[in-house]
């Protein structure tokens, strides 16, 4: 029998069959053992193959994880070399950010595009709180605009707390599946609540100590609405570490790059040193932001991602 898992508390999980049946769910001993570079065999999201257990009533073994359409993944911490799967077969990953309490660097939002970039992930960005930006309102989100232009990622802005302003990023995303990530404290979980006043998900109060969000939310979790739009809430993550990918190829996913990549002298090309190399030109003389050509340097060096703030 086949599910898609909706819900993972790390050890048990929620899976749901097409005909609405929710089943109680672990995974068989082998299934962890085929996945032991991820901190998570199993991601919301996922669609499995399921053995009811005969002793208890709506309680099952997930036995085959089906193949991946995409997902998005990031190293568990800065430390550790395992992986973890935030959410899986996605139409779309969105970063809810902010630009003050907390503000999200822009470090951590260039990881989250390359990951969206090289797993083909669409990508949208959604600069939330925008009511307390006061008299520079206009002149932060022209900046964000400005050093995103080419990026290949949709920008959104808004307020969880003005439902009128969410209207066409609802629209966006309305009929499909959506993962919503950011730092704690950004207003996911407000945000999901103002979209969809049903779902009643927990929204914390932030810190006035630190600035920094509580993490309200504990688990990821699917929540879907009658028209079929799910979206999938996840714990606040402070960083994003970059996995699967090679230092030569990381240029390839900053899309601005690409034209001016074709007039390096050298095919192997780093952009950081070489003579007559068409980034670098490009950088000099204003093309591309240097927001994006720094963030795409301290990637490569594997820097914290928080060097923007």
């Amino acid at each position: 029998m086949q599910a898609t898992i909706t819900k993972s508390t790390g050890s048990w999980y929620i899976a749901r069959t097409d005909s609405g049946d929710l089943w109680q769910c672990r995974t068989r001993g082998k299934l962890r053992l085929e996945n032991l570079n991820t901190s998570n065999p199993v991601a919301v999201g996922d669609v499995v193959s399921i053995e009811p257990d005969p002793n208890y009533e709506h309680t099952a073994s997930i036995v085959k994880i089906e193949q991946r359409k995409n997902w998005i993944i990031r190293k568990a911490n800065k430390l550790s070399s395992q992986r973890q799967i935030l959410a899986s077969n996605l139409d779309a990953a969105v970063m809810v950010a902010s630009l003050v309490a907390p503000r999200t660097s822009l470090g951590f939002i260039d990881r989250f595009l390359l990951c969206g970039q090289s797993f083909h992930v669409p990508t949208i960005l959604f600069i939330n709180k925008v009511d307390l930006l006061g008299e520079q309102r206009q002149e932060f989100l022209q900046e964000i605009h400005s050093i995103y232009a080419h990026a290949e990622v949709e920008i959104h802005t808004g307020s969880a707390l003005d439902p009128d302003s969410l209207e066409d990023f609802k629209k966006r995303i309305n009929g499909q599946r959506v993962l919503l990530m950011g730092h704690s404290g950004v207003g996911k979980s407000t945000l999901l609540n103002a979209l969809y006043p049903q779902f009643s998900a927990k929204v914390g109060n932030i810190s006035n100590a630190h600035s920094k969000g509580k993490h309200t939310t504990t688990f990821a979790e699917m929540f879907t609405t009658e028209d079929g739009t799910q979206l999938i809430d996840t714990p606040g993550i402070r960083d994003f570490g970059v996995v699967d990918l090679k230092e030569n190829d990381i240029h390839l996913y900053f899309p601005e790059f690409r034209k001016y990549m074709k007039q390096c002298k050298f095919s192997n090309c780093s952009h950081t040193h070489e003579p007559s190399c068409g980034v670098l030109f490009a950088l000099e003389n204003q093309l591309i932001p240097e927001a994006r050509y720094y963030s795409y340097r301290s990637i490569l060096a594997d820097e914290d991602d928080d060097i923007f703030k």
